[in-house]
């Protein structure tokens, strides 16, 4: 084969791109050091009050870390941004995997964003029980929305914790309210009834269902429904728009089989299309209608005194479970313990007696 037919060939490999001879030096040393620059926890806080979006990351990758050479620095960053929080509405959305909630948020964030809202969205992922990874792809799935510069969009992992948040959600809002986003959405990794501690931590908690895939059954049941604030039926477009609506009206059915809430306000049910952008001005006009309610009534201070409460003796036991299993003495013995219970010399009950016991 004569070189002028190799080259025409379709795989031919084209000649490799040199490096440019007019490559500054010294501007690749400046930014490999300014990475390697650790802030100051001062610096950190600072930046985070400025709205400085590179700050935030890094400092709920500091909160997130289960190093335990990060936690006083991490610990004292949420000290010093606590004073500037708690200026937010928290709005909890959840619903079965492939409701739609990623579409939904995006639409939703797009609609706040042109109304003039900073919108932070707390993409809550799971994490594989066998290999402990998260794919963190909201992001992805959220393509418009991650270029609007009202919006932050934070993917973690939902990690060993239950109820559909992260490890560090509750610390994570504090640091996003510190940096100026006065509308936080939490994204749950949608497991269901399980679903309860993003109910803690919110405002508002929506729940996304769908039409004709067997939930109209589930609204009768008492869990996660009984919890919301308002079921939003997605996808209620195109040929399933008389599904939703028959939807509609069994969970408003089922709504009524639950006692009036503390907070005064009836659970709505409304049809949305995120795909289509269809009804989702009226979620936020009825979601701004329940703060303006439990803003007068007193219900709002009084859910978010309690929600301390709830998260005071939750890090306490996340701290007295850290501390037991951290222990030198408890490793040791935990491992002997197992050995003995293998070989039937000891039951999971006395051995847990045992562990509970040492000094």
């Amino acid at each position: 084969m004569t070189k002028k037919s190799a080259q025409n060939k379709a795989l031919q490999e084209l000649a490799g791109v040199a490096h440019s001879e007019t490559t500054n030096k010294s501007v690749i040393a400046a930014l490999k050091k300014r990475r390697q620059t650790k802030p100051s926890t001062d610096q950190l806080i600072g930046s985070i009050l400025q709205g400085n979006i590179t700050a935030l990351s890094r400092a709920i990758t500091l909160i997130e870390s289960t190093n335990k050479n990060h936690s006083e620095q991490a610990h004292d960053v949420i000290t010093g941004c606590l004073p500037h929080a708690n200026k937010s509405v928290r709005i909890g959305i959840t619903g079965v995997p492939g409701v739609g909630k990623s579409t939904f948020i995006e639409s939703f964030g797009k609609h706040l964003s042109n109304s003039g809202k900073k919108i932070a969205v707390l993409a809550i992922d799971p994490s594989s029980s066998i290999t402990k990874g998260s794919i963190l792809g909201d992001k992805t799935r959220m393509e418009d929305l991650v270029k609007d510069t009202n919006v932050y969009i934070r993917p973690s992992p939902s990690g060993e914790s239950l109820g559909g948040v992260a490890r560090k959600t509750r610390e994570t809002i504090i640091l996003c309210e510190a940096a100026g986003f006065d509308t936080i959405l939490i994204e749950t990794v949608g497991v269901g009834q399980s679903e309860t501690a993003v109910h803690s931590m919110v405002d508002f908690f929506l729940l996304l269902k769908l039409a004709g895939a067997g939930d109209e059954l589930q609204g009768i049941k008492r869990g996660i429904i009984e919890m919301a604030d308002s079921i939003a039926i997605n996808k209620a477009d195109g040929e399933n728009i008389r599904s939703a609506k028959i939807a509609k009206v069994e969970f408003n059915r089922a709504l009524h089989l639950y006692p009036k809430k503390e907070s005064e306000w009836t659970p709505k049910v409304l049809l949305c299309s995120a795909l289509h952008n269809k009804g989702i001005d009226t979620i936020w006009e009825m979601i701004d209608k329940y703060v303006s309610l439990t803003q007068e009534n007193g219900y709002f201070d009084h859910r978010r005194h309690e929600q301390n409460r709830f998260w005071l003796i939750e890090t306490i036991k996340d701290k007295l479970h850290a501390d037991f299993f951290n222990n030198d003495v408890i490793k040791k013995e935990l491992k002997h313990q197992i050995e003995l219970i293998e070989t039937q010399k000891t039951t999971p009950f006395a051995a847990a007696d045992y562990l509970l016991n040492l000094k």
